[in-house]
């Protein structure tokens, strides 16, 4: 989808496949050269990498100023400091806040409730709400009656990974839902005997929230626009300096 994103607005993308055995100092060796290259203006490491790569070190070795990603620790550092800005902002979150922006929906003085804290979306997209002075609440794995949590608020962003556990009984009618996850369930109408779902039971959530992203079709593409952003940000920065 990033390779297809790229050949239509006209960016060159440039692939580096290399074997599951490879070693970490060789991905890095792949980093290095990519972060000397001029004409490389965003660099990406498709995650999850092979268990034996130290994937913070992988990600902290590419170059600041080609972090399209958005997850250098200097990126995320910069992201969770008041009166600091980050070159890059980690690409799904930063869609989420696009969707609710051009949507019409308000954020400032807002209860968001954000469900997941993983690196890649829970924890940053609840500092880009923060940042937006939205009422930030974060519901994990080990929250106390995640239900009634979710139900006060205004803005659901659902990043947990749990197939439609966030039933429509849980949102508050008239909330804006952005559901992230992607979960595959059994379905034996399909040809490939699975579907795609979010973390949102859909049907259920679109007699009751405002506005709310399907899945799929809602957040994956914005995902690949922001990336395509990011990288075009980037270009121009090298260009102008």
């Amino acid at each position: 989808m990033k390779r297809k994103a790229c050949a239509e607005v006209g960016i060159k993308s440039v692939d580096i496949d290399l074997p599951e055995q490879v070693s970490e100092a060789e991905v890095v060796c792949k980093v290095h050269e990519l972060n000397a290259n001029p004409d490389v203006h965003g660099i990406l490491v498709q995650l999850p990498l092979p268990k034996h790569i130290n994937e913070e070190r992988v990600l902290t070795e590419i170059s600041i100023e080609k972090d399209v990603d958005g997850f250098h620790p200097l990126n995320i550092g910069k992201l969770a400091m008041k009166g600091r800005e980050p070159l890059f902002l980690p690409c799904t979150p930063k869609g989420c806040i696009e969707l609710l922006s051009r949507s019409g929906v308000a954020i400032k003085g807002k209860k968001a409730v954000v469900v997941g804290r993983s690196n890649i979306v829970g924890l940053p997209v609840s500092l880009l709400l923060l940042k937006a002075d939205a009422t930030v609440t974060i519901v994990h794995s080990h929250s106390h009656d995640p239900e009634s949590t979710i139900r006060e608020a205004d803005i659901i962003i659902a990043a947990a990974g749990q197939a439609m556990m966030i039933k429509g009984s849980w949102i508050k009618p008239g909330a804006a839902v952005i559901d992230v996850g992607t979960n595959a369930i059994d379905d034996k109408s399909k040809k490939s005997g699975y579907r795609l779902v979010g973390d949102v039971d859909f049907h259920e959530a679109c007699k009751v929230a405002g506005c709310i992203t399907p899945v799929p079709g809602g957040v994956g593409p914005m995902t690949v626009a922001m990336l395509l952003k990011n990288t075009l940000d980037g270009a121009k920065r090298t260009l102008e300096s």
